[in-house]
């Protein structure tokens, strides 16, 4: 055996672990942010696109497209990660988000429904389902080279600072609505302001290709290429019978942090528009203020899961999360338009706990997988999983006979799915320590 093959790979250094957690965290945020942008437009983009006689239904059809788009994560899992298994995190980085870029601007180029009629909704969606695949890619890469690159010690922290990223993701997005609602007063917004907001997806890549340019390849992969090599076909092995249970389980779990998500923080531009009826002047503000406490709260979740372990970490989140969630919920819809200060805190407080579920779970699925499989088994989970949480805001205003019923629809969807977070948090092992 070469020398090569025995060598322990060095600590990565100082200057390794600040560049791959920045990258992880604007990789993801970036294009958690080129999604974010359709939840902000997507009563505008109901009218343009999917026009309908009920607001609820024209509302639904937007988040189907946005359901779509998850859909097609799992696609881009076995794509790219196994990809990022057998060449490299960095390069399956480098692709993925750069595609996201040029996909989410794209879509500000479509003509609309009232331009070219059925053909405006048909390349909507084509242009979702490539971003999809995409976002997929994304998560194979960001979510494996920063949690291995990490000191142990720090894995917690970093697993909630990464899943941050949707608060930069948010908080840009946030940033570029304010923006360009000013730019684009009134209804000029339903003409130029929407498709702006899409343009602003090729800086996203812009910026990402200038932070990985320092980014080095992990150093857990890099070791286990030595040692052994690469595994020839990653997701048949995670598909496998020896990692088939691991797989599912991980999936309740992130079914549950996600849906905790997207019922709370991921609908509050919805909820704060078209339930509440809350000015965009008012609006803006308040999501870019509970963007930044996404990033918070994902880092003190994150950390607690250091302390505590993941597994006392996931229960007992689940369990302040079906207290506070559904009845929160309850109360912000019946506040009244007017009640600023009582909007801004139930805006606060289900940010804070929305982004609790999912924060302690990035870590939590790097060390359910050896490091052969682990781009390819951590983003099959993360992606199934959210997936499934992205679905449930479609279901949510599709049920609801009124926008008026939004609220309660969400207090019960988000209630089912915590409880089988919590199952999900029942049945595994601790896993602390795991990664090697």
């Amino acid at each position: 055996m070469a020398t090569a093959d025995i060598t322990t790979t060095r600590a990565p250094s100082q200057s390794q672990v600040l560049a791959a957690t920045i990258a992880s965290l604007l990789g993801w945020g970036l294009d958690l942010f080129d999604l974010f942008i359709l939840l902000y437009v997507a009563p505008i983009i109901g009218t343009l696109f999917f026009p309908t006689s009920s607001a609820t239904l024209s509302l639904a059809a937007v988040y189907a497209s946005f359901a779509v788009t998850l859909l097609m994560r799992p696609i881009g899992s076995g794509v790219f990660g196994n990809y990022a298994d057998k060449h490299g995190r960095k390069a399956a980085m480098v692709i993925a988000v750069t595609g996201v870029g040029f996909a989410t601007a794209s879509l500000g180029l479509l003509p609309t429904f009232p331009q070219v009629g059925i053909l405006a909704p048909i390349l909507f969606l084509i242009v979702r389902l490539i971003q999809g695949v995409l976002v997929g890619g994304v998560v194979a890469s960001t979510h494996t080279i920063g949690i291995e690159t990490l000191p142990a010690k720090w894995r917690g922290l970093g697993s909630g600072l990464i899943s941050g990223g949707a608060g930069i993701g948010a908080l840009f997005a946030s940033i570029a609505f304010a923006i360009w609602s000013a730019v684009f007063p009134g209804p000029a917004f339903a003409v130029w302001g929407w498709r702006a907001m899409f343009f602003t997806g090729i800086l996203s890549t812009l910026l990402g290709l200038f932070v990985f340019r320092t980014l080095q390849e992990s150093p857990l992969w890099a070791e286990s290429k030595n040692k052994q090599g690469v595994q020839k076909y990653p997701l048949s092995v995670v598909l496998s019978g020896e990692h088939r249970n691991t797989l599912l389980i991980n999936i309740m779990i992130v079914a549950g942090g996600g849906s905790a998500y997207y019922l709370t923080s991921g609908y509050l531009p919805t909820f704060l528009n078209a339930v509440l009826k809350v000015p965009a002047a008012t609006t803006g503000p308040l999501l870019i203020a509970s963007s930044a406490l996404i990033i918070f709260a994902a880092m003190f979740f994150g950390q607690l899961s250091e302390w505590i372990g993941r597994k006392s970490a996931i229960l007992i989140i689940g369990v302040l999360d079906l207290i506070v969630i559904p009845l929160g919920l309850l109360q912000f819809g019946a506040t009244p338009a007017s009640d600023v200060g009582m909007i801004t805190f139930w805006v606060m407080v289900l940010t804070f706990f929305g982004q609790s579920a999912y924060a302690p779970v990035m870590v939590f699925l790097n060390e359910r997988f050896p490091t052969a499989i682990r781009a390819s088994g951590t983003a099959l989970s993360w992606n199934i999983g959210f997936a499934i949480g992205g679905i449930l805001p479609t279901f949510v205003t599709g049920t609801s006979p009124t926008v008026a019923d939004i609220p309660s629809r969400l207090a019960i969807f988000v209630a089912v799915m915590l409880v089988v977070y919590i199952i999900g948090g029942l049945v595994i092992a601790e896993t602390k320590g795991n990664l090697k």
